[in-house]
């Protein structure tokens, strides 16, 4: 972990984080680690004790790995083996299989997950921050620029007190209304998916592997549905609502029962919760304004069909973070933050809007009964989950193919993942041949705060040759900057490219 910078400081705050959701919590332990102050303005007074979202991938197990957190976690998740879409006939539509194995990531594709296990964990790991002030129960109503940095008044809610602080920088974890966004002055892009459904989760009281562990998809006009399967006894039904619905009475016991009486009655489960949503499809325009950012819902919204909601904001968080630490340690000028959108708004839109692709699927009239229909779901029947590449950003871009892309993530030789080794920090991947060849590496890693990775792993070295490179550098949110094909000139190039302030162009 970083140790807390001690520099004269004309904020009192480094970062303030508004909202304590999954995403903020996230950006903030991870300026946490990188030393920074950080203050969390949170209007509600605990973590909502129920569920919302169910699913997360392999790459935010590797944030929360970054944290420390996966050991706790793992007890209390279930790894899902992917998800089936079948028409009201019963007729298998889409096959969306998802490896329960370990992936080239270091962890299975796939978790689901009961989202106030993970926010204890989340803030109990902040609790152990002493650069982390977590205000619970306080509301941001103000922010004004000032020459350095971003002025903030709060209400504490608890006793009606209002306050005031000052802040480098300002995100906006606060979700689909966000007061920040709303400073900011940034508009949202409709993607034009906007659907009414009513969530229900529900406890089952008898073992039912007749449900089995898939998720399912019922692409039924009569009403389309959603099944998911959560970790223990958890389960999870959506319902669409149908023009014909009485919408007062969609929560009723009567109505839920009735409609879920086709899976589960009283008899076996217990209804947990239930919620009437409508599931938008948004990007907003611009996600920094001078000293005020967006992350999460504030940033985007998506149908829930992907399962990507919670975690795009991670991803956000993991790529903004580091960003803002270099910046305010003064390691790099402070338009390494425009890369932040330029990066992460064309990467979560391919998301989004394949959730909308497949939401048309679930959410249409019985598939497979045109030439039309069957074309477009022969397309996707098969269907892989995307991994798209980041937008031009703080990376090779274009003159690199593999730079954007996320980094494997192999066990080295003596056991332990690779990002265990290297922290939330840049890793240079070489063989032990080019570290010996090159002790010129050690100090430039030094002036990079850089970890150089030698190790002969046989997952590592199968790597490197894989993409035919003498080195991979990899960026502290695990995305690739680029590669060197050679062990010279063009290692030196590729550092003093990505680090051009602290190392020579012609090292």
């Amino acid at each position: 972990m970083a140790q807390p910078t001690d520099r004269t400081r004309s904020c009192e705050y480094d970062v303030a984080v508004v909202g304590l959701g999954p995403t903020g919590a996230t950006l903030a332990n991870l300026l946490a680690l990188e030393g920074m102050k950080v203050l969390i303005l949170e209007r509600d007074a605990d973590i909502f004790a129920l569920p919302r979202a169910v699913h997360f991938d392999a790459e935010c197990m590797r944030v929360f790995q970054t944290m420390g957190l996966s050991d706790a976690l793992l007890p209390k998740l279930f790894v899902g083996p992917g998800m089936k879409f079948i028409n009201a006939d019963g007729k298998l539509l889409i096959d969306w299989q998802r490896p329960t194995c370990i992936g080239p990531l270091g962890w299975c594709a796939s978790y689901k997950f009961h989202q106030p296990d993970l926010e204890r964990a989340l803030r109990a790991r902040l609790a152990e921050h002493a650069n982390v002030d977590i205000r619970l129960r306080h509301e941001a109503f103000a922010l004004e620029e000032t020459v350095d940095g971003v002025s903030i008044r709060f209400e504490d809610t608890s006793c009606a007190k209002l306050r005031h602080t000052t802040a480098r920088y300002v995100v906006g974890c606060d979700g689909a209304r966000s007061i920040v966004r709303r400073f900011m002055g940034t508009e949202l892009d409709d993607l034009k998916s906007h659907e009414r459904w009513v969530v229900v989760d529900v406890l089952l009281k008898t073992s039912r592997p007749d449900l089995g562990d898939y998720s399912i998809q019922y692409c039924d006009p009569r009403r389309p549905g959603t099944y998911t399967r959560g970790p223990g006894n958890r389960r999870r039904w959506e319902l669409m609502v149908m023009p014909d619905d009485d919408t007062a009475s969609l929560q009723s016991p009567e109505w839920l029962w009735d409609k879920l009486s086709r899976w589960i009655t009283p008899d076996n489960a217990t209804i947990e919760r239930s919620a009437v949503y409508t599931f938008h499809s948004v990007v907003a325009k611009g996600w920094r304004n001078a000293r005020l950012l967006l992350a999460g819902d504030a940033a985007h919204q998506t149908p829930p069909f992907m399962g990507q909601g919670m975690a795009a904001g991670i991803r956000d968080a993991s790529n903004l973070a580091w960003k803002l630490s270099t910046v305010i340690r003064g390691d790099a000028e402070d338009n390494l933050l425009d890369t932040y959108e330029a990066e992460r708004s064309p990467h979560v839109r391919e998301f989004i809007e394949t959730a909308v692709e497949l939401g048309a699927v679930i959410q249409s009239r019985p598939c497979g009964q045109t030439p039309s229909d069957e074309e477009a779901t022969t397309a996707i029947r098969n269907f892989v989950t995307p991994q798209p590449k980041l937008g031009e950003g703080a990376h090779l871009g274009r003159h690199d193919p593999l730079a954007g892309n996320i980094a494997r993530q192999p066990r080295m030789s003596d056991g332990r993942l690779l990002d265990d080794s290297v922290g939330y920090r840049y890793a240079l991947i070489v063989t032990s041949e080019t570290r010996k060849e090159h002790p010129e590496l050690d100090d430039l890693s030094a002036l990079a705060d850089v970890v150089v990775v030698d190790d002969d792993a046989p997952a590592i070295r199968e790597w490197l040759s894989e993409v035919d490179a003498a080195a991979i550098l990899v960026r502290p949110d695990r995305y690739i900057y680029g590669i060197a094909r050679g062990a010279g000139a063009e290692l030196h190039a590729l550092l003093s490219h990505a680090f051009p302030q602290l190392l020579p162009v012609n090292t």
